[in-house]
């Protein structure tokens, strides 16, 4: 596996690859790689030749008092499962690398970024629109792949790759999840015990509410009140938001149909953690 810090390096190697006829896919990380990750990359190797990950923590799309500074950083665990998960390139840019002084350009998400995450957390969607821009002008790949379980931002990535005409296909990677069905996230290392326990309501009350969708309830309260039933009696869980909307716009639907997402986040203890289920598909 090649490790690579600069655009400039990045993009000459990748010019090589490219005039030997082989196309590209990419892994935009956080880097603290998981399973979920790890089926990511898998994804992109199978759909191109040669594969890309970044590991980069985007100081853009963090707020005031989140989670910036204490964000896990394991570099070597990072390097070793992406190297024995077939990544070809390893992409480790620097805040310097990536923000240059006087960078202040930035990309302005559309009206699907102001609800849900975009509400609970101002700017942090024109943080991640604008570092993806960024990598996807570096790594121009021919397929990028990003995670279910950001389903929000997934979207808003797929409408700026639209929007702003990049060439590139954008795919969705079902959810990774544990053996109680707690979406893979790096942010769960920050679960104590108690709280790890607490997390597992979380699909819990996704499936309660698809369990509800399929014996025939389409009033998405109905829907909501069956998720937030099995929330309410764990006290260290406490709700965010929970809503039925459409795929595309984000904007809540009703009735409630297959394609429609339940989207939902949660505080368990200080640790605030997202998940969602498409009605139609439900959680494995």
């Amino acid at each position: 596996m090649r490790e690579v810090t600069t655009g400039h390096a990045l993009r000459a190697w990748l010019r090589a690859r490219r005039a030997e006829g082989r196309q590209v896919g990419f892994v935009p990380t956080m880097g603290a790689l998981h399973e979920g990750h790890l089926h990511l990359v898998d994804e992109a190797r199978r759909r191109a030749d040669v594969t890309v990950a970044s590991i980069f923590v985007n100081p853009l799309q963090f707020g005031a008092g989140e989670d910036l500074v204490r964000y896990p950083r394991p570099l070597e665990r990072d390097r070793l499962l992406a190297s024995g998960r077939g990544v070809d390139a390893l992409f480790l840019p620097d805040v310097g690398e990536m923000y240059p002084p006087g960078a202040a350009t930035r990309v302005v998400p559309g009206p699907a970024a102001d609800r849900w995450e975009g509400a609970a957390r101002p700017g942090h969607f024109a943080g991640v629109l604008t570092v993806v821009a960024k990598l996807f002008h570096i790594v121009q790949p021919d397929v990028a792949c990003f995670g279910q379980k950001d389903w929000q931002q997934a979207a808003l990535v797929r409408q700026m790759v639209r929007d702003l005409d990049f060439s590139l296909e954008v795919v969705v990677v079902p959810t990774v999840r544990e053996p109680d069905g707690l979406a893979m996230s790096s942010r769960n290392a920050y679960l104590d015990a108690t709280d790890r326990a607490a997390a597992g309501s979380i699909p819990a009350a996704l499936r309660a509410l698809v369990a509800r969708y399929r014996a025939g309830e389409t009033d998405p309260a109905a829907l909501v009140a069956a998720a937030r039933a099995v929330l309410d009696v764990r006290p260290e869980v406490a709700a965010e938001y929970i809503a039925v909307v459409d795929p595309g716009t984000l904007e809540p639907v009703a009735p409630a149909r297959d394609d429609a997402v339940a989207v939902l986040a949660a505080r368990v203890g200080p640790t605030r953690l997202i998940d969602n289920v498409i009605l139609g598909q439900g959680i494995g």
